[in-house]
C-alpha cells in the first residue's frame, strides 16, 4: 500500500486524506493546530470552560452546486447535519422583507415568479437584472476577457442601475466570493451566479451545517473511512522531498507528499517548491456574533440591504445571531467594541426587536486573511498541483481548482491532488466531480 503524508487540516488536506484513504492509499495528515477545518471550522468560546459554547469562526455556507463538496461530505457521512433552504430573504432598512424563491417554470427561468414581485427592487432594477442574466447566459461561454476585467466593470457596460448592483450583484457576489465588485474578476462572478441561480432549478439552495462546524471532521468519521493517522498539535518545521516531513522533532516519509498549506505559509514550511506568496493578496471577512435576551428574528437567514453588515443567521431561537462582513476592509482597523456596536445598530434598522432587546454577550472574528483576492489578472498566477518534484503536490483553494477561494475550491483541489497522487502510483482514480452544465 502506497503512503501519502499531507501537510495542513483544512478541507484541502481533508478532501484528498478522504479520496487517497478510500482509493487504498496509506495517509498521514499534520495539522499544526489542535483541530482540523482550517478557516472553516469551530472552537469553544471559553476554552477554560468545561460547558463552554462551541462557535464557528464565521457562518459557512454551500449551494447546491457544491458538488464535491457534498461529496466530500458524504465520503465523511455527514450530511444529515446539513440543513438546506430554499428561499432568499432581502431585508430593508426599516423591516420591509422581500423573498426569493422558485416556481415551477425550469432553469434558468425557475426564479421568473418570485423575482417579478420582489419589493426591493423597481420595474427598471428588475428590467436590468434580467437583461444582466441573460447577458452571463450569453457571454459564459463565448467572452474572453472576463480573467481580465472586473464584474463591476462588466455589470457597468450592461447598463445595470445602482439598485440593482448594490441590492443584487453585490450581496449575492461578495458574499459568495469574499471580494468587492471592483476587485472582482469577471470570470469568478459569472462561475458562481451561473453555477448558483441558472444552471440547474434547485442549485441555489443554501446549506447551512445545523452542528458547529468542528463536528463534520470529527474522529468518527475517519474511523469510518479508514487508513488516515491525524496528527494534530503537530507543525511541520521543514519539508524537503529527499528527507521528508520534520514534524515533533522526528523525520517522516511517505512516498507521496500534499502540501495543503495556505499559500503564504508554503515558502516557510517547503522552500523547496519554490511558492512565491507575494503572487496573491488577501481578502478579509469579519463574523460578529451577538447574544440577546429575547428572540430578535424569526427568519432562519437573511440578506441584509444597503448597510455594512451583510447577512444574517439566526443561530438559535432568534436570541443567537451571527452578522457577517465580506471583503471587510474597512473593519480592519476599528476596534471590536465599534464593530459590535455599528452590528447592533445596523441590526436594529432591519429586526425592530433587536432595539428593544438587551445584548448579553458578543464575540468578533476578524480573518484578515480568509481567503485569496479573487482581482482580475489573478487566475494566471494559481498553480496548479503539479510540482518540480514528481511525489510532490499542492492543494489548497488558492490553486487552479476551477473555483475561486470558497469551501467547493478547496475540496476540488484536494481531490485534484488525490488524482495526481493517484496517476503518479500507477492507479488512477477518479475524485474530482464535473461542475452542472
Amino acid at each position: 500500500m502506497h503512503s501519502v503524508i499531507i501537510i495542513g487540516g483544512g478541507l484541502a488536506g481533508l478532501s484528498a486524506s478522504a479520496a487517497l484513504a478510500q482509493a487504498g492509499f496509506r495517509v498521514r495528515l499534520f495539522e499544526s493546530r489542535g483541530f482540523l477545518g482550517g478557516r472553516a471550522t469551530s472552537y469553544p468560546l471559553s476554552p477554560s470552560e468545561e460547558d463552554s459554547e462551541v462557535i464557528d469562526n464565521c457562518q459557512h455556507v454551500l449551494l447546491g452546486c457544491c458538488v464535491n463538496l457534498l461529496d466530500f461530505y458524504r465520503r465523511l457521512g455527514v450530511c444529515s447535519h446539513i440543513q438546506f433552504y430554499k428561499r432568499y430573504y432581502f431585508v430593508e432598512p426599516g423591516g420591509r422583507v422581500s423573498t426569493l424563491g422558485r416556481g415551477f417554470l425550469p432553469a434558468p427561468l425557475h426564479f421568473s415568479g418570485s423575482f417579478l414581485r420582489l419589493p426591493c427592487f423597481s420595474a427598471a432594477d428588475k428590467w436590468a437584472i434580467a437583461r444582466g442574466i441573460f447577458a452571463i447566459r450569453r457571454e459564459r461561454e463565448t467572452r474572453g476577457d472576463l480573467a481580465s476585467i472586473s464584474m463591476l466593470d462588466w455589470l457597468r457596460e450592461k447598463a445595470q442601475t445602482e439598485t440593482a448592483i448594490n441590492r443584487f450583484w453585490r450581496q449575492i457576489l461578495v458574499s459568495a466570493i469574499n471580494e468587492d465588485l471592483d476587485r472582482m474578476a469577471a470570470v469568478h462572478g459569472f462561475q458562481v451566479f451561473w453555477l448558483g441561480f441558472l444552471a440547474r432549478a434547485d442549485s441555489y439552495e443554501m446549506g447551512v451545517p445545523n452542528v458547529p462546524l468542528g463536528k463534520l471532521y470529527g474522529s468518527g468519521a475517519w474511523e469510518r473511512i479508514g487508513n488516515v493517522t491525524v496528527s494534530l498539535r503537530s507543525p511541520v518545521e521543514n519539508f524537503d522531498p529527499q528527507t521528508g516531513v520534520r514534524a515533533g522533532g522526528a523525520s517522516h516519509k511517505a512516498d507521496y507528499y500534499i502540501c495543503a498549506l495556505p499559500f503564504e505559509r508554503v515558502q516557510a514550511a517547503a522552500p523547496c517548491l519554490g511558492v512565491e506568496a507575494r503572487l496573491l493578496e488577501h481578502s478579509p471577512i469579519t463574523g460578529i456574533h451577538l447574544w440577546f435576551d429575547r428572540p430578535v428574528t424569526k427568519l432562519p437567514h437573511a440578506t441584509l440591504l444597503d448597510r455594512n453588515i451583510q447577512w444574517m443567521f439566526n443561530k438559535k431561537d432568534g436570541r443567537y445571531v451571527q452578522v457577517v462582513v465580506s471583503a471587510s476592509r474597512s473593519l480592519a482597523e476599528m476596534a471590536r467594541a465599534d464593530v459590535i456596536s455599528m452590528a447592533v445598530r445596523e441590526l436594529g434598522e432591519f429586526f425592530p426587536a433587536a432595539r428593544a432587546a438587551e445584548l448579553e454577550r458578543s464575540h468578533v472574528v476578524k480573518e484578515m486573511r480568509a481567503t485569496f483576492s479573487a482581482a482580475p489578472g489573478t487566475e494566471a498566477l494559481r498553480p496548479g498541483a503539479e510540482t518540480r518534484f514528481p511525489n510532490v503536490f499542492l492543494a489548497g483553494d488558492w490553486t487552479n481548482s476551477g473555483w475561486p477561494a470558497t469551501m467547493e475550491g478547496a475540496v476540488r483541489s484536494g481531490y485534484i491532488a488525490a488524482e495526481a497522487v493517484a496517476r503518479a502510483s500507477g492507479r488512477p482514480a477518479r475524485c474530482l466531480l464535473p461542475d452542472l452544465r
